[in-house]
This record gives structure tokens, sequence and C-alpha cells, in this order.
């Protein structure tokens, strides 16, 4: 069970890895074609099983806290993991691998900024 303060700190590492992906969907193949180094690294299939394989657990601990549990925002992050899950598996098809992945990285970011803003402000000296 994290303390508020690790809790605060996951969720902002969270929506920074979110920024991250994004960046790698949308930035990345503009680079790509600009340096062919780089379309090595837009076309990865590792990068992207990479983000999921990150972006799981640090959900799972951030969402998980017993006192600030709420069922819509896990079902809202379950959402944006499975959106990333189908972009990195190219299913239901390799065309829509980038706006699946690119949804589901929006809507989990969406779901960690939401989470971030209920967390106990600090008050007098208190967590």
């Amino acid at each position: 069970m994290p303390t508020p303060r690790a809790a605060a700190f996951g969720d902002s590492f969270a929506i920074g890895l979110s920024s991250l992906c994004l960046a790698h969907c949308l930035a990345l193949p503009l680079v790509a074609s600009l340096l062919p180094v780089a379309g090595a690294w837009a076309e990865a299939e590792w990068v992207h099983w990479l983000f999921v394989l990150l972006a799981a657990p640090v959900s799972l601990w951030t969402f998980l806290h017993p006192k600030r549990r709420t069922w819509l925002l896990i079902a809202l992050a379950g959402a944006g993991l499975a959106l990333l899950v189908g972009g990195a598996a190219g299913f239901p098809s390799h065309e829509l691998e980038t706006p699946l992945s690119v949804a589901g990285g929006l809507v989990l970011a969406g779901a960690h900024i939401l989470n971030w803003r209920r967390r106990p402000r600090c008050h007098g000296g208190q967590a």
C-alpha cells in the first residue's frame, strides 16, 4: 500500500510515461522520415510492449490503494491499458496500432490525472 506521497509520485510518473508514449506514437514517425536510424525505433514492436510493461504495474500500484480506490477510475485505467495492449499487439489490425496506442495513452493519462487530483493535500505539516 503506497503512502500518499508515493501514490502522488506514481501518478506523476504514469502521466510522464503516457506523455512519452504519445511522443513515441506521434512525433517519432515524423523524426523517422528525416533520420533513417529513428525509423527502427518508430516501428520497433518491443518499444510498444515496454510501455505496456511499465504502465501496467505503475497503474495497478496507484489505482489499487485501499483508501483511495474508485471503481470508475480503475475501469478507466483498465480501458486505457486494454487499448495500449491492443495497440502493442496490433489487434484488431496493424493499421489501428497507432490510434489504439494514442487513445490508450490519453485515457490512461486522464485516469492518472483524475487520480492525482483526488490525492490528499498537505495541511499543517500532515500528508
